[in-house]
């Protein structure tokens, strides 16, 4: 790492006032996530992105679904890494004075689905107040993690309005007799499994399928707004773990260097975006964000 480019980041950091973060799926990679975009997708035998459509629902809700309890699996079975947890202090006020002591604001804007974030800020809060630190100081403040693509743990109607963050799995026991009928995951895609639509998770309110309570693509994120309004006041984007190539959300550094803030790239790989870097970090980010504020490292 160039000390010189580390030097630069933490002092502008520190003066930073108003900090974004603009997460993607290299975030989550080190807890076993699988990215959409590595080697074959998530199913190596289908096109994951081909599945994460309203098309492919539409044409078939079974494997969508399979697709998604697999997902949820995954995410269920992960662990918070180093990044997460160090994403999580900035979110405190009390650990967030420590290298940027000048901020009035930070916001972990996040395309991942997978809960870990927030999970990791839920974990931090608990064990601090399991220590007796209590009051504004030790607690993030409302909204400080925007899941602008969803949530995968949410189900919801797909002709009413009902939604629900539910953690059970499997989600209905046709998914579950898929998965043991499964052996390696590799191959999933190629055997068919057809899941009559009756035996898929429905709504309680008014019995129609449901869906997995996600931005698909095509479908505008959530958020919008919210999001906008603090990419506009922001002088600090760090961008991790992303190749920023989905919009909107590939536009959001750009935005912040357009009005002289400063954008920090933290990512494993060379992309176009990088153009738009102040600090340019490459690796991994479990393992540079760790040498970029070892003050918010665990011991």
């Amino acid at each position: 790492m160039n000390n010189d480019t580390l030097q630069g980041f933490r002092e502008a950091f520190a003066n930073a006032k108003h900090i974004i973060v603009i997460a993607g799926a290299g975030l989550s990679a080190a807890s076993g996530i699988p990215t959409f975009r590595d080697g074959g997708g998530m199913w190596r035998s289908l096109d994951a992105t081909s599945l994460a459509t309203p098309e492919a629902f539409h044409e078939n809700p079974s494997l969508v679904w399979q697709f998604y309890h697999y997902r949820r699996q995954k995410a269920l079975q992960a662990e918070t890494n180093t990044a997460h947890k160090i994403l999580a202090k900035l979110a405190i006020p009390h650990y967030l004075k420590k290298v940027a002591p000048a901020a009035k604001s930070m916001h972990l804007i996040t395309q991942n689905v997978d809960r870990l974030s927030v999970r990791a800020l839920d974990d931090l809060e608990k064990e601090l107040e399991e220590q007796g630190l209590k009051g504004p100081s030790y607690r993030a403040r409302t909204g400080s993690v925007v899941q602008m693509h969803g949530k995968l743990f949410e189900v919801q109607c797909t002709k009413c309005d009902w939604r629900a963050e539910d953690f059970s799995t499997p989600l209905c026991p046709a998914l579950g007799h898929v998965e043991a009928n499964i052996q390696d995951y590799t191959d999933a895609g190629s055997k068919n499994h057809d899941i009559p639509i009756s035996l898929l998770p429905h709504c309680p309110e008014c019995q129609e399928l449901a869906r997995p309570g996600v931005v698909w693509f095509g479908e505008k994120p959530y958020h919008l707004d919210q999001i906008n309004s603090l990419v506009f006041k922001a002088d600090m984007c760090l961008v991790i773990g992303t190749s920023s190539t989905v919009h909107p959300a590939a536009g959001y550094a750009f935005r912040v260097r357009r009005r002289h803030g400063h954008v920090a790239i933290f990512n494993l790989y060379p992309s176009e975006k990088d153009e738009n870097a102040s600090s340019l970090f490459r690796g991994a980010c479990e393992d540079i964000l760790p040498q970029v504020f070892p003050e918010l490292a665990d011991p």
